[in-house]
């Protein structure tokens, strides 16, 4: 399986050098090799995923009435338009609920970042989706106990991100 890459500024050819350097939120093409640079693949050796190409060089400014300038945000990922407040909102307070642990020791909020092996977080999953959906399908419209019917949703999402995060962060073989 070769890495994926998400371009955001540039081109590449086959054969370039592709420096896999963070840039906003994309990655930045054929920079010189340094001693500051991260890691380098060759393009074979990456499965190239283009987002909005955008050429820095006719790159639209935008200007704002104070003067500031900068580029326009054409081909750069909107979190704020992807994301819900409410459920983030939600999600935090589920998992903050549940940082008490057995012991009565309270645990870090990142404490999961730590490393959860994904067949611990696919288990998981199943078992809250399975409450979520039992849930969904007994009550027309789930507000008897909106509580528990929320957490199950929260704790589906946890455990579909902490497997994604195990994931993208190169685990991809660790079960």
């Amino acid at each position: 399986m070769r890495a994926k890459v998400l371009v955001v500024y540039g081109t590449h050819r086959p054969g370039d050098i592709i420096d896999v350097f963070e840039f906003g939120m994309g990655y930045r093409l054929n920079r010189p090799l340094d001693a500051m640079a991260g890691n380098y693949f060759h393009a074979n050796e990456l499965e190239i995923l283009p987002l909005v190409p955008l050429d820095q060089s006719t790159a639209t400014m935008r200007t704002f009435d104070t003067g500031a300038t900068r580029h326009t945000d054409a081909g750069k990922l909107d979190y704020e338009g992807f994301l819900s407040p409410l459920v983030l909102e939600r999600y935090a307070q589920y998992l903050n609920k549940h940082r008490v642990q057995a012991d009565g020791q309270f645990r870090d909020s990142d404490n999961w970042q730590k490393g959860i092996p994904k067949s611990t977080y696919i288990k998981s999953a199943f078992r809250h989706f399975v409450d979520f959906w039992k849930m969904h399908r007994t009550t027309p419209t789930p507000t008897v106990n909106s509580e528990a019917f929320e957490d199950s949703m929260m704790a589906v999402l946890f455990n579909v991100m902490g497997y994604a995060h195990e994931y993208l962060k190169g685990n991809n073989n660790a079960k």
